[in-house]
């Protein structure tokens, strides 16, 4: 039987938007299984009558906007509550699926950015509003009973803002950390610049000069070593330069993906999905990068061979994936003197992410996932294949 840690990280591996549509269909399901019904939220304890079928209509409409809480917390609060002060106010028999109004305030209190001072202000003139209509419609309860109510109302919105500010504050916690650690690598590899340069360029210089008192047989040996030289100081030379281009402050990004996988003598598909949103530099930068890499990697052991790149920009996670054709050797999971996706790995670890790399059914497969709530803001739409 799979254990905690495991239905853990299976439950962690899910979409949030499609454990939102589950919330939406295990709620709505709870509406019609018969004793449940005085679990649900009531208030004003007006007469309770049945409805029929418009009765149902304003339960549901309690429920199922709860599959896209995370993507329009605002839109959902709206109908959620407006659908559920009506059937108070009605007062049709209690509900289960009235619970889905304390999920909808806990979701725009976590999830909304573009109406997060607003919303609060208009729920709770909304509130006044079927608090007013309600006793006009006979009501016993006082309005310090109305209150309480509110204030439990509150109390859901403040957890969900809660949440919403440590997500903010482990972004910046996590962004701070990538920055030192980058800037860490930085100085590093100015002094490894160094070493390289030295030893392999030496090495060349010591080699042919060497070569002029050597018999001429001898010359294809020493040119090959010499070549040898030249190449591994190439490959040395273009990782660190290509780190220490960070540095500068236009670095590539997601927006560069195109023109990446467009260059001559590439068979690259890309696809792109979801809506883009803002993202920090550090971020579209690693994942620049692990494409970049992935795709040199398959030009070295799959030239000519098919790749893949997808790009799903989620509510709360940016998922990047590459997958080629061709030989699975590990060489190709190394890159650059076992430098190239082994090294990025730190930088998606350091931004919060997970990072895989390994053969897939007919050639390699690399993926990043990089959490992405706490940056979310409005963006522009991605077309989905495109």
């Amino acid at each position: 039987m799979p254990t905690l840690g495991r239905l853990r990280n299976r439950w962690a591996a899910v979409t949030p938007r499609a454990r939102d549509r589950a919330l939406a269909a295990a709620v709505t399901a709870a509406t019609f299984v018969p004793g449940l019904d005085m679990l649900g939220a009531q208030f004003g304890d007006l007469p309770r009558h049945d409805g029929g079928f418009l009765a149902v209509v304003l339960v549901l409409g309690q429920t199922l906007p709860l599959a896209v809480r995370s993507r329009w917390p605002a839109a959902t609060l709206a109908i959620t509550a407006t659908c559920f002060g009506a059937h108070e106010i009605l007062a049709y028999s209690p509900s289960i699926g009235s619970l889905a109004l304390y999920f909808a305030l806990y979701s725009a209190g976590a999830r909304e950015e573009r109406f997060r001072r607003a919303l609060p202000a208009a729920a709770s003139a909304g509130y006044v509003v079927f608090a007013v209509l309600v006793t006009w419609r006979g009501s016993p309860s006082s309005w310090l009973t109305f209150g309480v109510y509110y204030a439990v109302l509150v109390l859901f919105w403040a957890l969900g803002a809660l949440v919403r500010q440590r997500r903010r504050d482990e972004a910046e916690r996590r962004r701070l950390t990538a920055r030192a650690a980058a800037a860490d690598e930085r100085a590093r590899l100015a002094r490894e610049l160094h070493d390289v340069v030295t030893h392999h360029v030496t090495a060349m210089v010591v080699q042919a000069d060497a070569a002029r008192f050597l018999p001429s047989e001898r010359f294809p040996e020493v040119f090959a070593t010499i070549t040898g030289s030249g190449r591994d100081a190439l490959t040395e030379l273009r990782f660190l330069l290509g780190v220490l281009e960070a540095t500068g402050a236009r670095t590539p990004g997601l927006s560069a993906l195109r023109g990446l996988v467009e260059q001559p003598g590439r068979v690259v598909e890309l696809v792109e999905s979801g809506e883009r949103t803002a993202l920090p530099a550090e971020t579209e930068l690693t994942a620049y990068r692990i494409v970049q890499e992935a795709l040199t990697n398959a030009a070295k052991y799959a030239a000519g061979r098919p790749a893949k790149v997808h790009v799903g920009y989620g509510v709360d996670v940016l998922e990047i994936e590459v997958t080629t054709q061709g030989p699975a050797t590990e060489a190709g999971a190394l890159g650059s003197g076992g430098r190239g996706l082994a090294g990025l790995r730190d930088r998606v670890d350091a931004l919060g992410g997970r990072f895989t790399a390994g053969p897939s059914d007919d050639g390699f497969r690399v993926s990043a996932r990089f959490p992405t709530a706490e940056f979310a803001a409005a963006g522009t739409s991605v077309r989905s294949g495109r």
